[in-house]
């Protein structure tokens, strides 16, 4: 389970945290054998155009230049931090959502920084990253704060079909790093099923501690299986009491990574980012991975 190809693609826009992006995603590419593919989305800012106005060919050339520029310095930054990585880079028209969604279609994984710059150096606050995580077709992994080497990955378990894309990403991502993975299962009697009573003629008898023992159930049950691929991997089951986004921001704070499916049990099925994955996203004190079901 230790080795992986394909393609690992990055997005840039200049902003330092695209640039930690490209190196996280350089290491990783190394990792996984993998090619980097560094992508610039090259946006027309009609923002700043009056109605119906076209950009001077002058301007569109000096923004063309710019964006080629960019590229170039990052490929060269990724080439030095792992000169064995085949690194290409490329300029596509577009938004920073679209152009990477596309991209992602075809990649194996899209790494993008929490915070960007606009078209022309207006703070995006993050929404390339929460878009992206929201309509990616494989794994986003967003690079918030620098990631503690020693630390585990730590995953969001809820026995969800997307949290079971999230285990395998999480488990495949401990085998590559030598990491271990800390499961985390977080529940309350307001969200956890009640387990059968012990004596059907007391259908509300439930011994002290019935829940907490189910839900340690549960946890073990998403992970049985999978984990059993990957006996190299060191997993620590950790059933929680309490709010789930709590839970798992307060375990990203000695995390190296926190992988969370893209959505959960419960909240409505057409949002494609669930409330806990855009909680844990934005507040998290490690780099984040989404990952569809």
């Amino acid at each position: 389970m230790g080795t992986m190809s394909g393609s690992v693609v990055v997005g840039v826009d200049g902003s330092a945290s695209s640039l930690d992006a490209v190196a996280y995603a350089a290491r990783e590419a190394a990792y996984r054998k993998a090619t980097l593919r560094v992508v610039h989305a090259l946006a027309r800012p009609s923002a700043h155009l009056p109605l119906g106005a076209t950009l001077p060919e002058a301007t569109r050339m000096r923004l063309r230049t710019v964006a080629g520029r960019l590229v170039e310095d990052a490929v060269r930054a990724a080439r030095a931090l792992v000169p064995d990585v085949d690194v290409f880079g490329v300029v596509l028209p577009g938004g920073p959502v679209p152009v990477l969604r596309a991209e992602s279609r075809t990649a194996d994984l899209v790494v993008v920084g929490s915070r960007g710059l606009g078209g022309l150096g207006v703070p995006l606050l993050g929404s390339t990253a929460t878009g992206l995580a929201a309509h990616g077709r494989c794994p986003v992994l967003v690079v918030r704060e620098r990631a503690d080497p020693a630390g585990p990955i730590v995953l969001g378990v809820d026995g969800s079909p997307a949290g079971a894309a999230a285990v395998r990403f999480a488990l495949d991502e401990a085998a590559l790093h030598g990491a271990d993975v800390v499961a985390v299962h977080a529940w309350t009697t307001w969200n956890a099923p009640m387990p059968p009573p012990q004596d059907p003629a007391l259908p509300y008898a439930n011994r002290p501690g019935a829940l907490a023992a189910a839900e340690e159930r549960l946890l073990a049950e998403a992970l049985a299986g999978t984990c059993e691929q990957y006996p190299d991997v060191k997993v620590e089951h950790k059933a929680v009491h309490g709010p789930t986004r709590q839970a798992l921001i307060e375990a990203s704070r000695s995390a190296r990574l926190t992988v969370v499916g893209s959505r959960g049990h419960g909240g409505f099925t057409g949002l494609l980012l669930g409330s806990v994955s855009h909680t844990v996203l934005h507040h998290a004190h490690s780099p984040v991975a989404v990952v569809r079901g």
